[in-house]
């Protein structure tokens, strides 16, 4: 093995060891008042009399068929390190559920967190919401289409947006043009075959929705629909005149986008900490 992959393998533990033990952590909280383990979450906390922290909800991706929260727990522990309480959450994947209860699930998690992360030194009125790819979608289709707070009796608790490589921001444009290849019939399988289905699934769509700030990230290597409909999103926001900023990160595909956020002190982690501190 290369010197410097052994260095790296050790800094990386000894980062672990550490944030470990500064780090409390409680596991598999059902949000939806039920026993299905798709609908848990884990909270990340720094150990401490801590109080009226930032909140972040992360919502990971997968196709909207794949992954789990274990897989992030270092994003929790690296957030929390830094005074930002931090749930990551599980949510019902296709092919049992289509893109929609997906939201219902996303939007549920944030109404629980408002209701109850002040017992684990949360900021009720400081949520964010964060998304890796269809995780990313997911994250702004709650955010940006009024109906699934609406149908949980509350208004849109998000005090802002942190999209990383959000993938399917327009899923019309997207499965309109695709290749007909597995993954459009993976997508298919969650979006359906209506194309106007694919519109109302966009948060594009609902855009002019839109008023929180936003932080949108997305690597110059990776998928070029992320590439145009992520520029597409910034445009629009800022002719609305509304808080976002966009980093474009040389050189990243796809996964690398947020496989990189493992080490505590990517710059990514930065950019998030700067855009918290400047929301008022």
């Amino acid at each position: 093995m290369h010197l410097r992959t052994i260095v790296m393998i050790f800094a990386f533990l000894g980062q672990i060891f550490t944030g470990s033990a500064q780090i409390r952590v409680a596991k598999n909280i059902n949000y939806a008042g039920n026993t299905n383990e798709a609908n848990t979450l884990n909270i990340y906390q720094k150990k401490g009399d801590t109080q009226n922290q930032d909140v972040i909800v992360f919502i990971h991706g997968g196709s909207w068929s794949s992954g789990k929260k274990e897989t992030y727990w270092w994003l929790g522990r690296n957030l929390a390190k830094n005074n930002i309480v931090t749930a990551v959450i599980n949510y019902p994947l296709a092919p049992s559920v289509t893109y929609k209860e997906m939201a219902a699930a996303g939007a549920q998690a944030v109404k629980w967190l408002q209701d109850s992360i002040a017992t684990y030194g949360g900021n009720p009125k400081r949520i964010f919401v964060m998304g890796h790819s269809a995780g990313g979608h997911l994250a702004e289709l709650i955010n940006s289409d009024p109906q699934y707070f609406k149908e949980l009796g509350i208004a849109n608790p998000i005090k802002g947006v942190i999209l990383n490589d959000a993938f399917g921001l327009d899923m019309e444009e997207y499965l309109t043009k695709a290749e007909k290849d597995s993954y459009y019939t993976d997508f298919i399988r969650t979006f359906s075959s209506e194309s106007k289905t694919w519109q109302i699934a966009s948060p594009l769509f609902y855009v002019k929705n839109i008023s929180n700030p936003h932080l949108l990230f997305y690597g110059t290597k990776t998928y070029p629909a992320i590439q145009i409909q992520t520029e597409y999103m910034y445009k629009i926001l800022q002719a609305q005149k509304v808080p976002v900023k966009l980093e474009v990160i040389e050189g990243k595909k796809h996964v690398g986008m947020i496989s990189q956020m493992i080490w505590g002190r990517n710059r990514l982690y930065q950019s998030i900490f700067k855009f918290l501190r400047e929301i008022n």
